[in-house]
């Protein structure tokens, strides 16, 4: 609840001109944008570049946030918008990820880490676009299934059975078959 309240108090401070409180609102969100993009090109630099185009056209329209969705659902649309714009102007395509552009994280084997992060982003492009955006925007950006109707256009029910399509796809190709409903 307080980080919420945190974030929130972050939203407003930044919108009055708050560039510290701009800064934590990135850091908070910056994994989930990168994360949707990388997946969206599947290219680290593209990734990078969509990324801080993002969080660019977040800083110059931030005033006219007006709070009717929440902040996180307003940023999916935003990430979405511009991926979309930036295949569309063919400045990036998406590309297959290069094993030596995932970063391993603090595990004891960086490799097996490494592969099963190039697995699951292979997996992940591999789903529908439909199911891929409706399991990033609950799973990455943690938006209820009402909120990722709205920015996606779709009823309710159509983001859960994306997302539950979504899922068991996704535990079929990396060999996850018990337990997942």
């Amino acid at each position: 609840m307080e980080r919420a309240r945190s974030h929130s108090d972050d939203l407003l401070a930044a919108q009055g001109g708050d560039q510290a409180a701009f800064e934590r609102l990135v850091r908070a969100h910056l994994d989930a944008v990168y994360a949707h993009a990388l997946r969206f090109f599947g290219e680290k630099t593209a990734a990078e570049d969509a990324t801080q185009e993002v969080f660019l056209r977040v800083y110059r329209c931030l005033d006219s946030f007006d709070g009717r969705s929440n902040f996180s659902t307003w940023l999916f649309r935003v990430t979405r918008n511009v991926c979309v714009d930036m295949f569309r102007s063919s400045k990036r395509r998406p590309l297959p990820i290069d094993p030596s552009d995932i970063q391993g994280g603090s595990t004891p084997d960086v490799a097996d880490a490494a592969a099963a992060r190039v697995e699951l982003e292979r997996a992940m492009r591999s789903l529908p676009p439909e199911d891929r955006d409706a399991f990033n925007a609950v799973a990455l950006f943690g938006l209820a299934y009402a909120e990722a109707a709205t920015v996606l256009g779709v009823p309710a029910g159509t983001v859960k059975s994306r997302v539950f399509r979504a899922r068991r796809a996704l535990a079929t190709l990396l060999g996850f078959t018990k337990g997942v409903a």
